[in-house]
């Protein structure tokens, strides 16, 4: 890619959640329109391995240790990126974990999780940017949430829930953040080919692809585009809003 082609040239960006899958297509998309990255992740060395290629080439990308459920951690993320790549530009709420069960069979600590990485963590990471976005008069969060969180999935009330609770944290945030000049938004994946959907049975797989009207599902890459237009210029007056990378499923 060109410089010219480049959105996010002289950005410093936080992915939680980036050591795999969507949010490490969303770390390499971030890379590629210029942005330096912070990959935050529970599974350092995880992440660590992912980046190595990158790192080896000279990208501007390190990985560390986060527990985003943790005040102290997120806290101490926004201080690493402040050192590291002197600045916070972007912060890409994207942490979240799977605990799948029908409500009957689901246990309370099952139920606590899943809302405590995804929607709690997204909450605590909004929060450690809040003040240094207000002051400096700009920033963007992106919160990954998904269309579980409009359309609610059976044996999936925990997930659902703290995916439908984001959005409500985007829209209260974007009015909180907006008349400083920070933005707050949100994209809403639906069925994506990462390792997780493609674990399904395949003819699970199927059926949720058929409700598809554009016939295929999603790749990381494709929300990882979305998250760069949201987080760039090109979205300068966009806030508070739901983008759907659904192929159409669920309208």
């Amino acid at each position: 890619m060109s410089k010219e082609d480049r959105m996010l040239d002289g950005k410093a960006a936080i992915v939680t959640g980036g050591g795999q899958g969507i949010g490490l297509a969303i770390a390499e998309a971030l890379l590629e329109h210029g942005a330096k990255v912070m990959i935050a992740d529970v599974d350092v060395d995880k992440a660590a391995a992912s980046i190595e290629s990158w790192r080896a080439n000279g990208a501007p990308v390190l990985a560390t240790a986060c527990d985003v459920t943790s005040e102290r951690d997120q806290e101490q993320l926004v201080a690493r990126c402040l050192e590291e790549f002197g600045g916070v530009d972007i912060l890409v709420n994207n942490a979240g974990v799977t605990r799948d069960r029908y409500m009957t069979k689901m246990t309370t600590d099952d139920f606590d999780l899943v809302l405590d990485v995804s929607l709690k963590g997204a909450w605590l990471g909004t929060r450690a940017v809040a003040g240094l976005f207000r002051e400096q008069g700009s920033g963007a969060v992106v919160n990954v949430s998904s269309l579980s969180g409009k359309i609610g999935n059976p044996g999936q009330t925990n997930y659902s829930a703290a995916k439908a609770g984001l959005i409500g944290l985007t829209k209260a945030a974007a009015k909180e953040l907006g008349p400083s000049g920070a933005r707050v938004n949100a994209v809403q994946p639906g069925l994506i080919r990462t390792d997780m959907t493609l674990a399904m049975k395949p003819e699970i797989f199927a059926s949720k692809e058929a409700e598809v009207p554009m016939g295929r599902a999603g790749t990381p890459e494709e929300v990882a585009d979305a998250v760069v237009f949201l987080a760039s210029p090109m979205a300068s007056y966009i806030n508070g809003a739901v983008l759907e990378v659904t192929g159409g499923r669920g309208i």
